[in-house]
């Protein structure tokens, strides 16, 4: 049977399962009992995907609703600034800003 996602405002999304195109434009959700309406998603066929994609696929939709917290910058090492080509002669002419 397929498994039909419902969005409750102060709950988030919850899964329910039902027959084939029985599903309702909206049900009650059952921490809040608040009206949870349908949420259209993409088919279920992470089955067949790599793991390292499916790895990614769960942090983007647990990051959707909980973000992690960041408190520093990652240590990969220092980012060198990219080159940029230098100024022509007639753009050296306009005004700089804050100057």
């Amino acid at each position: 049977m397929p498994t039909y996602e419902y969005r409750c405002d102060p709950d988030g999304v919850f899964e329910v399962t039902r027959a084939l195109g029985t599903p309702p434009e909206s049900m009650t959700c059952p921490r809040c009992g608040n009206e949870a309406a349908r949420v259209f998603s993409a088919p279920m066929l992470a089955s067949f995907a790599p793991r390292a994609l499916k790895s990614a696929i769960e942090n983007a939709e647990k990051s959707r609703d909980h973000p992690e917290i960041v408190s520093s910058l990652p240590r990969h090492g220092v980012r060198r600034r990219t080159p940029v080509a230098p100024l022509t002669p007639a753009l050296s002419r306009l005004p700089r800003p804050g100057g």
